[in-house]
C-alpha cells in the first residue's frame, strides 16, 4: 500500500492527528512539518498516479475542492500567495501540497525571497522544531476548519 492510501486509512480508523476534513473527493489534513506555518495537504480519495487517470467529472469536481481548500488555507493562515504542488515522484498517488507564502519566507535561500519552496533544503523543512503537535495542532485544526465551513458555503 502507497503512504498517502496508508495516511487515508490513518484517517478511517480515526488514527490520524492531522486529519482536519473529508470532503467529497478527498482529505484534507495539516502538514506534520510547518516551516511555512498553514502547509496543508489535500489528498484524493482515489488511488491513481495522475490526474489525466480520473474520470473527468471526478476529476473535475476534485479540482474545484482543491481549489476551496487553498482558498481557505490562504484565508486561515493569513497567506500572500498560494504556491501548489502535484509531483508524486515519491508518493504515486494524486496529492497537493498547499503552502501558504508570505514576503520573505525563504530569506537566506534566494536572493529576493520569493523562489519556490523546494529552495528551502528538505532537512531544514522538517527538522522536529516546525513538527506541530498538540494544542498548537488543535488550533489550526480549528482553524483551517473554520475558513472550510466559509469557503464551501461562498461556493455553494
Amino acid at each position: 500500500m502507497c503512504m498517502i492510501c496508508n495516511v487515508i486509512e490513518m484517517i478511517k480508523s480515526g488514527t490520524n492527528p492531522y486529519f482536519v476534513r473529508e470532503l467529497e473527493t478527498g482529505y484534507v489534513v495539516i502538514g506534520n512539518y510547518q516551516y511555512f506555518p498553514g502547509y496543508s495537504l489535500f489528498l484524493c480519495k482515489k488511488h491513481t498516479t495522475e490526474l489525466f487517470y480520473l474520470e473527468e467529472e471526478f476529476r473535475n469536481k476534485h479540482m474545484s475542492e482543491m481549489a476551496m481548500v487553498a482558498e481557505a488555507v490562504h484565508i486561515a493562515f493569513n497567506a500572500d500567495k498560494m504556491n501548489y504542488e502535484l509531483l508524486g515522484n515519491g508518493d504515486s498517488h494524486v496529492h497537493w501540497h498547499l503552502y501558504p507564502r508570505r514576503k520573505g519566507d525563504i530569506d537566506g535561500y534566494d536572493v529576493n525571497g520569493a523562489g519556490p519552496v523546494w529552495w528551502v533544503p528538505w532537512g531544514i523543512m522538517t527538522d522536529n522544531k516546525y513538527l506541530v503537535t498538540g494544542d498548537k495542532l488543535e488550533e489550526m485544526k480549528a482553524v483551517l476548519s473554520t475558513a472550510l465551513d466559509e469557503v464551501i458555503k461562498k461556493h455553494n
